[in-house]
């Protein structure tokens, strides 16, 4: 399956409140996403809690969404890590469970030099034919993948795509106007705050945190982003859009997702359930969504 353009969710993993994944609840997720018009799911990304699922059970994940997919929706699995030798073990997985894209974050911790995430990734490229997704964020990892180097990798056959989450615009700006990106690579918005901007600019969809909670929301949100229609802010209203990262994520929109009844009180340490509610407009919008039984159209 072709990358999507519009809405991808980075789903979460629905836990119990020991830590154990509630695989049922992930299934209802997963199905209630794509019965409401997204098209895309990451899956075992930041959302996700990645950095604490062991391999098992992250391979079990992207499997379970690919048989609920069924071909409707493209599967992402995440399939980085800060070892080019793990993350293409991990990436053979996916493949044979059969994700559709692998999503590749820059190495952390490591801290390579440009030259090194060039090789990085094209390793993980030649080594396994699947289509690979590239993901910069800085703030997570501590080290930026510079648009330059983007561009030089767009051109390795397998690489399709970068996610950028990053957010100031300038670049998501330099991504979509350099020259020497290759004609056709995918370049998405991983920012919910800057997404509606980053499409305006020519950018392919947002990975969103936000359309865990309000799929069609963020779908008629991105709709409008995308015709270049005024924004409508009682659509997703900033405000809301910032409580999602008032906290690390997915703490905030695992406690909102739960006021509206869709999950239960389980997230991995060394995160926490928050102690508090992490915004109005975040947990009205939970609430709304638990009486109108998840339509919110």
């Amino acid at each position: 399956m072709q990358l999507v353009h519009g809405v991808i969710t980075a789903i979460v993993t629905p836990m119990m409140e020991d830590g154990a994944i509630d695989i049922e609840t992930f299934r209802e997720l997963v199905s209630w996403q794509i019965e409401l018009g997204v098209r895309g799911l990451v899956v075992a990304g930041t959302t996700g809690e990645v950095s604490t699922l062991c391999h098992g059970e992250h391979i079990a994940l992207v499997g379970e969404a690919v048989q609920i997919a069924r071909g409707r929706a493209c599967i992402i699995a995440g399939a980085g890590s800060n070892s080019t030798n793990e993350a293409i073990e991990l990436t053979r997985h996916a493949r044979d469970v059969g994700a559709d894209v692998a999503l590749q974050v820059v190495p952390y911790y490591n801290k390579p030099t440009q030259d090194g995430l060039y090789h990085h990734f094209r390793a993980i490229a030649e080594a396994v034919d699947m289509d690979l997704v590239l993901y910069n964020v800085p703030s997570r990892v501590g080290t930026k993948l510079h648009p330059l180097t983007t561009a030089r990798l767009s051109h390795v056959p397998g690489i399709v795509g970068v996610k950028d989450t990053e957010q100031s615009m300038l670049s998501m700006y330099r991504l979509l106007r350099m020259h020497g990106v290759r004609h056709g690579f995918k370049v998405y918005s991983g920012d919910d705050m800057t997404s509606q901007g980053a499409v305006r600019l020519g950018a392919h969809g947002v990975v969103s945190v936000a359309s865990n909670l309000a799929p069609a929301l963020c779908l008629r949100w991105h709709e409008n982003g995308s015709s270049g229609a005024p924004s409508d802010d009682a659509l997703l209203p900033d405000s809301l859009r910032k409580c999602m990262f008032a906290h690390a994520n997915p703490m905030p929109i695992k406690h909102a997702l739960h006021e509206a009844g869709l999950v239960r009180r389980g997230i991995r340490p060394p995160l926490t359930w928050l102690p508090c509610t992490p915004g109005i407009e975040l947990c009205a919008i939970a609430r709304a969504q638990r009486m109108l039984r998840w339509g919110w159209r």
